[in-house]
C-alpha cells in the first residue's frame, strides 16, 4: 500500500512540475519584465560560481590525463591524447560535470531561498503589496540559470583544457601551442553546439527544479532543508536524463 501511495504521490509531482514549467515559459513571454532582478541573479549564478566551476575543471582536466596516459603510451598513441581528451570534454564530461556542480550549488540555494520566503510568508507579502512573486522569483532565477550554464559550461571547457596541457607540457614536453592546436585539429565546430544546446537545458532544469521546490515548501523551517535536498537529488537525475535524450539525438545527426 505505501509502494502504491509513493508511485501516486511520485506522478502527482510530476505533473506539477509540468505545469509549472508550463506556467514559466506562459508568463515570460509577457511583460513586465524584472531586468534589474535578472541581471542580478545572472551575476549571482554566474560569478559566484565561477571559481567553483573553474576549479572543477581544472582538476578534471588534470585528472583525465594523468588517468588516460600510461594506457596510450602502452599501446603508442600517445600522440591522440590532446584530441581525445579535447572531445570527451567539450562533447560530454564538461558539460555534465558543471552541470551537476550547478546543480549542487545553485539548485540548493535556489530552493532553500524561496523555501525560506515561503515559510516566513514574505512570496504572501509580494502578493498583497501587487508584485508579481512568480515574475519576480520564478521567471528572473530560471531565465538566468538558462543564461548562464552555457557559459559557465565553456568556461569549465577552457580551464579543462588548460590542465590538460599542462600535464602533457610536464609529463611529456608537448608544448602549449603544438597541445592546442591539436586539439582543434579534430575538435569540429559540430561538437561545440550539441555541448552548448543541451546546456541551457541544463539550466532551465536546474532553476525550474529548484523554484518549484522552493515555491512548493511546507513543514515551516524543518522543510527548507528537505527543499534543498531534494531540489539537488531531482536536478541532478534530470540532467542526467537529458543528457542521455540529447546524447541519442545528437547520435542520430551524426549517423545522417
Amino acid at each position: 500500500m505505501s509502494s502504491l501511495h509513493a508511485l501516486k504521490n511520485y506522478f502527482a509531482e510530476t505533473g506539477e512540475l509540468a505545469l509549472f514549467t508550463a506556467r514559466y515559459f506562459r508568463e515570460f513571454l509577457f511583460p513586465p519584465y524584472e531586468f534589474k532582478e535578472l541581471l542580478r541573479q545572472c551575476y549571482l549564478i554566474g560569478n559566484k560560481s565561477l571559481t567553483l566551476v573553474g576549479l572543477t575543471g581544472f582538476i578534471m582536466g588534470i585528472v583525465l590525463t594523468l588517468q588516460t596516459r600510461p594506457t596510450l603510451i602502452e599501446f603508442g598513441a600517445e600522440s591522440w591524447m590532446p584530441s581525445m581528451v579535447g572531445i570527451a570534454i567539450v562533447r560530454e564530461i564538461g558539460p555534465v560535470v558543471t552541470a551537476l556542480i550547478c546543480a549542487g550549488k545553485i539548485g540548493s540555494g535556489i530552493g532553500a531561498e524561496l523555501a525560506s520566503m515561503k515559510v516566513t510568508e514574505q512570496i504572501d507579502a509580494m502578493e498583497v503589496s501587487g508584485t508579481n512573486p512568480f515574475k519576480y522569483l520564478v521567471i528572473t532565477r530560471v531565465t538566468a540559470c538558462i543564461l548562464m550554464l552555457p557559459v559557465l559550461v565553456i568556461v569549465a571547457d577552457f580551464i579543462s583544457l588548460i590542465g590538460s596541457s599542462l600535464v602533457e607540457h610536464l609529463k611529456g614536453g608537448v608544448s602549449y601551442q603544438l597541445y592546442f592546436s591539436k586539439v582543434f585539429e579534430y575538435l569540429r565546430f559540430g561538437d561545440l553546439i550539441p555541448s552548448v544546446s543541451k546546456s541551457f537545458f541544463f539550466g532551465l532544469a536546474i532553476g525550474i527544479v529548484g523554484c518549484y521546490k522552493g515555491f512548493t515548501s511546507k513543514k515551516g523551517t524543518e522543510g527548507v532543508g528537505r527543499t534543498a535536498n531534494a531540489a539537488v537529488v531531482i536536478s541532478s537525475m534530470l540532467v542526467f536524463v537529458l543528457d542521455f535524450i540529447a546524447v541519442l539525438i545528437t547520435d542520430i545527426f551524426y549517423e545522417l
